[in-house]
């Protein structure tokens, strides 16, 4: 692991109000994350995985506690967070380059030398003979490959991946996890994914939080190591012998009914 210190996540809380009173949704979240890690979170519907996404980001603000990125206290939106959601948001009447680089347009920082870094990313990550199609022109996977490229351009030192396979279907959701999983560690980036895909979380995640019932707080911290040859995929990970024990663990750890 590497010993730089991303994230800290400190004592967090978050309680949210209605008419009907208050409810805590979060309580007592402590967790570190470490350069070029990916952190994948699971838990029950409803605990607050995506809120605990928009405190890091800075669109919501804990009730208690604090969130730190790169040592800087987190009170507002920040720029070097990215963003993914399970909707790519790609604008259907802009080519898929005018796409990618509307982040930077619209923080003026648009110029040769990022449309030329768009265009290789675009090359590199198989969109090269789609960069002047539309979005409808592309299938699903395609799009989400193009979202991530848009939000790798604004070089973010933190990538919130808010279950971002879950609108495809199987056979594209494994295609386009392990080629994102491959994106994210060439590109060394650090990461937090939510998603209710336990098998997903094992083969992208470096380790496994999971979260209880509302209020959510953390039942465990999974270390995953796996064996397999060559460099480290998500659908390598799946044929791991390992594999099957942490996905019967954390079955077990989520208590799922059916």
């Amino acid at each position: 692991m590497n010993d730089k210190k991303i994230v800290e996540i400190n004592n967090l809380e978050f309680t949210y109000y209605t008419l009907e009173g208050e409810t805590k949704a979060l309580t007592d979240i402590n967790l570190d994350i470490y350069h070029n890690e990916i952190i994948g979170i699971v838990g029950p519907s409803g605990c607050g995985k995506s809120t605990l996404l928009s405190m890091i980001s800075g669109l919501i603000k804990p009730s208690n506690g604090e969130i730190k990125i790169n040592g800087n206290i987190v009170d507002k939106p920040l720029k070097n967070i990215g963003y993914m959601f399970q909707k790519d948001h790609l604008f259907e009447w802009r080519n898929i380059l005018n796409n990618v680089t509307i982040g930077l347009e619209i923080q003026g920082k648009l110029n040769q030398k990022v449309i030329d870094n768009a265009k290789k990313m675009l090359v590199n990550y198989g969109l090269g003979d789609f960069m002047y199609s539309y979005p409808h022109q592309l299938s699903g996977g395609m799009r989400q490959r193009a979202a991530l490229i848009r939000t790798l351009l604004l070089e973010p030192d933190l990538l919130l991946l808010d279950e971002p396979f879950s609108a495809l279907d199987y056979q594209t959701r494994l295609a386009i996890s392990d080629e994102i999983g491959l994106i994210l560690k060439k590109e060394n980036k650090t990461a937090i994914m939510v998603t209710h895909d336990i098998a997903e979380a094992i083969s992208l995640s470096d380790r496994i939080v999971i979260l209880t019932n509302r209020p959510g707080t953390i039942k465990d911290i999974i270390d995953i190591e796996l064996s397999y040859q060559g460099e480290r995929s998500p659908i390598k990970a799946r044929e791991a012998p390992e594999f099957r024990q942490y996905f019967n663990r954390i079955w077990k750890e989520l208590d799922i009914h059916v």
